[in-house]
């Protein structure tokens, strides 16, 4: 059975544009899955490490018949493709691709977590979710417009 998976994709090193881009295509040749929309690339400030340059953001919506853990994984492996080295929470990186949620499913394992716990409190991942399912519901959280208010502070750009 088809699962839809929402996944944030972020870069701000080397040409995060194009990584984005990239990236989205590496989505689409993930096993047993495709790419059902993606949404605008956004600019965005970062958040905690504040000197480093700026973020381009996005959303993919998936459906695939991976499980979670398994698309995790996959995710993780294209990270890796991208050069991803992880040296500091909120750092600079090549290729950032979180799984925020994966139909309504609810986990709490020790390396996924879903929803997304962070995803209701960024504009970089609320404001391309919304462009790309405006209606969605979140678990435990409620609707994604009624978050969206929260973040109208953040600074980001649609591309």
């Amino acid at each position: 059975r088809m699962n839809t998976a929402y996944v944030a994709l972020g870069a701000n090193l080397g040409d995060p544009k194009a990584t984005v881009l990239a990236a989205f295509a590496a989505l689409a040749n993930l096993p047993e899955s495709r790419v059902a929309r993606c949404s605008s690339l956004y600019r965005t400030a970062p958040v905690g490490n504040l000197s480093q340059p700026d973020f381009v953001n996005a959303v993919a919506v998936l459906e695939t018949t991976l499980p979670p853990e398994s698309l995790l994984d996959a995710l993780l492996d294209i990270e890796a493709r991208f050069g991803r080295i992880r040296r500091e929470r909120n750092g600079p990186r090549t290729l950032d691709l979180d799984l925020l949620l994966y139909d309504d499913i609810e986990l709490d394992l020790p390396r996924l977590t879903l929803p997304h716990p962070r995803l209701h409190l960024r504009a970089f991942v609320l404001l391309p979710l919304a462009e790309v399912a405006p209606d969605l519901a979140i678990a435990r959280r409620g609707s994604l417009a009624a978050w969206l208010p929260a973040v109208a502070n953040q600074g980001i750009v649609r591309l």
